[in-house]
């Protein structure tokens, strides 16, 4: 199984969601984790923050839910950017600060 690393701040989001949000984007991550891809309406690729980033698309009640990872790695799954989108289109200043993370998780591994 593939170890999964958070990026803080995408942690500290994910704790915000709701419970049944949260359950919904665990077994996603835990699906990659044991190497299955994951598809639409589930996961979608996002070449506007990197190559190879995809999010985790989870809709309830109160809202659309977003999370950018990167599985293509042989070092695990980086889990880098969490949000919770209120418009049609992944607003750029939410495509700008998941490049950032992801950039920061690189550097931090060398």
């Amino acid at each position: 199984m593939k170890p999964a690393r958070f990026h803080p701040k995408a942690r500290d989001s994910i704790r915000k969601f709701p419970e049944d949000v949260r359950k919904a984007i665990g077994k996603a991550i835990l699906d990659l984790q044991a190497g299955h891809s994951l598809t639409l309406p589930l996961a979608r690729p996002m070449p506007s923050v990197g190559s190879g980033v995809d999010e985790i698309r989870v809709r309830d009640a109160s809202g659309a839910y977003r999370v950018f990872y990167l599985c293509k790695l042989a070092r695990g799954i980086l889990v880098f950017h969490a949000f919770v989108k209120k418009t049609q289109t992944t607003p750029h200043r939410e495509i700008e600060v998941a490049a950032k993370r992801l950039k920061e998780m690189f550097n931090e591994e060398g």
